[in-house]
């Protein structure tokens, strides 16, 4: 929830201050987590909000475009695990929904019948471009963030993110 009435001081850099008076390690780790979490809630409020006509969560969203995305307009639920950084259940309960919503069906692969394919509608192709362009509109909550800052905080966590196994490479 949004505050209405913003605090005169950084409770964050406050902590560090209180953090380092009691002589207590890793202060740096504290404030910089801290951060993220912080401005999670923030960008996660200003997503949600611009996903909430299509009645979409960022999963079910991310999982709408990632189908679209592909060539065929369908891929294998274990694909989108894989590729969404997800287990499994999370992928077959954003599908469960986005298929009573009208966006994807299910249907089983021709080559390999014990693979489930999700596959975008019409109606999904139209929801995912509308919702795009209203995420567009709010710039999924970076908003604040000039166009160069934008691009330095996705190579900082980035880093971050690789050195913890997220992904390989470059």
């Amino acid at each position: 929830m949004a505050r209405n009435d913003p605090l005169s001081f950084d409770p964050i850099d406050e902590a560090r201050r209180q953090w380092d008076a009691h002589g207590w390690e890793a202060s740096s780790a504290m404030v910089a987590t801290t951060s993220i979490m912080r401005a999670h809630q923030i960008v996660q409020r200003a997503v949600d909000e611009a996903l909430a006509p299509f009645d979409l969560t960022f999963a079910r969203y991310e999982a709408l475009v990632l189908i679209s995305f592909s060539r065929a307009g369908e891929l294998p639920l274990g694909k989108m695990g894989d590729r969404l950084m997800v287990h499994p259940a999370s992928v077959t309960n954003a599908i469960d929904r986005l298929e009573r919503q009208g966006l994807v069906v299910r249907k089983r692969s021709a080559t390999d019948r014990r693979t489930v394919l999700a596959v975008i509608t019409d109606d999904g192709r139209r929801v995912v471009d509308e919702a795009t362009a209203a995420l567009a509109r709010v710039e999924y909550g970076a908003g604040a963030l000039s166009e160069t800052r934008r691009r330095q905080l996705f190579e900082i966590i980035r880093d971050l993110r690789r050195s913890e196994g997220d992904f390989e490479g470059s």
